[in-house]
């Protein structure tokens, strides 16, 4: 469940454990390539890590998909839309280009958060 370092082609990712990004990672693709993420437990982005687009990929094609909850590091910054079934937390100065959708509560601390772009 460690994807840190890595650099994500297009496709279906599916997880039964949590998963960790504790370093950056790059999600490289076109404008129309799309990226499924399930994850049957949490996520947790450690603090000052970038998910970063290249290539013409766009936040909006990128869905995080968890059984469990999403923590965000802060000063951390993510891409794409997190569905998760408990909650997201969102640490100090986070910020997200993309959507927080959660079943019970998002807690947001000082973040940016963008709809991204069409």
């Amino acid at each position: 469940g460690n994807i840190g370092g890595l650099t994500l082609a297009s496709g279906l990712y599916t997880w039964d454990s949590n998963v960790t990004i504790p370093t950056n990672i790059t999600i490289s693709g076109n404008a129309n390539d799309v990226w499924i993420f399930q994850i049957s437990g949490n996520l947790t982005v450690s603090a000052a890590v970038n998910v970063t687009l290249s290539g013409g990929a766009k936040a909006r094609n990128i869905f995080w998909q968890l059984s469990g909850a999403a923590t965000m590091g802060a000063n951390s910054h993510f891409e794409g839309i997190i569905l998760s079934q408990t909650a997201i937390a969102m640490g100090t100065s986070a910020s997200i280009n993309g959507r927080l959708l959660a079943q019970s509560q998002v807690t947001l601390n000082q973040n940016t958060v963008t709809k991204p772009a069409l």
